[in-house]
């Protein structure tokens, strides 16, 4: 136990986004296991982390709202739109791994995304769930 105390101490340090891969890799040398449910068939929870957390804040670029102008008088799926609303689920997402591969967890449960408007063109994009440490039933 003491080395993960160190381990965390020393991740305190390093710039947020080299905390993100080196939680994120941690993580999936473990066992990347992630659900909307709250049991893993096969698997056992042993520890409970709590709730961990993703959070983006993304906007619309005019650009972007020029281009999403053109595509919507031709109808059908705007792309543009798409494609920004699958990366800022994305990067939620691999927020909330980091989040709980810093906790010492091998897996995330009762996933859940939550979308809000915080202003014009100004969406929050939230990925959450429950932080354990599951092992593999025998």
């Amino acid at each position: 136990m003491p080395a993960r105390v160190t381990q965390r101490r020393n991740l305190t340090h390093l710039p947020p986004s080299r905390i993100l891969v080196q939680s994120t890799l941690r993580m999936s040398q473990t066992h990347p296991l992630t659900t909307t449910t709250f049991e893993l068939p096969g698997y056992r929870v042993t520890k409970s982390f709590g709730v961990v957390r993703g959070i983006i804040v993304r906007s619309r670029s005019i650009v972007g709202n020029i281009g999403a102008g053109i595509q919507s008088l031709f109808g059908g799926n705007i792309t543009i739109y798409t494609s920004m609303c699958e990366r800022a689920r994305d990067d939620a997402f691999n927020q909330m791994i980091a989040h709980a591969g810093q906790l010492g967890a091998n897996a995330v449960i009762g996933v859940r995304y939550d979308a809000t408007e915080v202003g014009p063109g100004i969406t929050e994009v939230l990925c959450y769930g429950t932080a354990v440490h599951v092992a593999q039933t025998s």
